[in-house]
């Protein structure tokens, strides 16, 4: 089984390290069996985040015919400023990933029965606006919850949202728990749990899910 994690010009370090961290010491907790690696839609190359100017190598171009889970983290930056001035907002950045060739790849997964699209943050926000979330539950960060809607994606506060083959989180440090939720749905929850004990760290919050009984207005 594969985690590709996708690495864009701009993307949110944390976005890409956490779920990355978490996911390894999953398949060391495992034994192996899980392979976890740093892709981007060119190729092998260093890729530059919007924090800093801290670098990642991404080690492999993404495959959308790998089984497992292809994870798409948000970017850092600006939230607000004047794109003809030169700024590189996060609506910038994540409307330019778009245009970048992972985003056919990506794609493609979305396409492949056995794999798992998941999005850290403004992932989801990357995707949408480039038209792959219509009529999907998602969430992504707070502030971008309305572009979420107005995209067509059905956005659902919840810290994680399972979407069948999508799932979703919401703000950056939510990375943490969706991994060690993807962790839960695909080997347990005893690995799941070794990896938390690892972090000392507890998942939050109440994955959600489009299926149970229906809450009355409280």
């Amino acid at each position: 089984m594969h985690a590709q994690i996708v690495l864009f010009d701009g993307f949110d370090p944390l976005d890409a390290v956490a779920p990355f961290e978490v996911l390894l010491a999953g398949s060391d907790a495992l034994g192996g069996g899980l392979h976890v690696e740093l892709v981007s839609g060119e190729g092998p190359r260093a890729v530059i985040s919007g924090s800093g100017g801290l670098i990642l190598q991404a080690t492999a171009q993404l495959d959308p015919g790998k089984p497992g889970y292809v994870i798409v983290p948000g970017a850092s930056g600006p939230v607000e400023g004047d794109p003809d001035q030169g700024v590189e907002t996060i609506p910038v950045l994540l409307a330019r990933f778009g245009e970048t060739a992972a985003l056919p790849l990506v794609r493609q997964a979305m396409a492949n029965p056995e794999v798992t699209v998941a999005t850290v943050c403004g992932g989801s926000l990357a995707l949408a606006m480039a038209g792959l979330l219509d009529g999907r539950h998602a969430n992504t960060h707070h502030l971008g919850v309305d572009v979420l809607e107005a995209t067509g994606a059905i956005p659902v506060n919840a810290r994680v949202v399972d979407d069948g083959d999508l799932v979703t989180a919401a703000g950056v440090t939510s990375g943490l728990d969706l991994a060690l939720y993807l962790l839960d749905r695909s080997f347990g929850p005893r690995i799941a749990l070794a990896v938390e004990q690892l972090f000392a760290y507890e998942r939050r919050g109440t994955v959600w899910s489009n299926n149970g009984r229906l809450a009355k207005a409280v």
